[in-house]
């Protein structure tokens, strides 16, 4: 999902953009754009190869947590220190769809 008038930025695996300190301080232009932080993300790599906007498109798991290049320890490190859900965020995403995610985060 590029970003919109509106400035909410969803990345591939779940996080949110716009909301990152990275994103905000302009060190990160976002994962669906030519500058984003880590240029080699092989779940970006995968989502676009596949033409899926997150990874909440992809079929191949009913448990996002089963894909290894979205659920690794890299990515829960960064969970952590980050404080943010992806999995939760894209399951979310499956459950009610991208547009009302994006109006129940804009809410917050």
């Amino acid at each position: 999902m590029s970003e919109k008038e509106d400035g909410f930025v969803l990345a591939y695996c779940g996080l949110v953009c716009s909301d990152c300190g990275m994103y905000k301080k302009g060190r990160c232009q976002g994962c669906h754009s030519d500058g984003p932080m880590f240029k080699n993300c092989p779940v970006k790599k995968c989502a676009v190869e596949r033409e899926y906007t997150t990874c909440a498109d992809c079929g191949d798991f009913a448990d996002l947590k089963a894909c290894k290049k979205l659920h690794n320890w890299i990515s829960r490190f960064f969970g952590l220190i980050f404080r943010t859900n992806r999995i939760g965020n894209l399951n979310r995403i499956r459950d009610v769809g991208v547009d009302t995610f994006k109006a129940e985060v804009c809410q917050e």
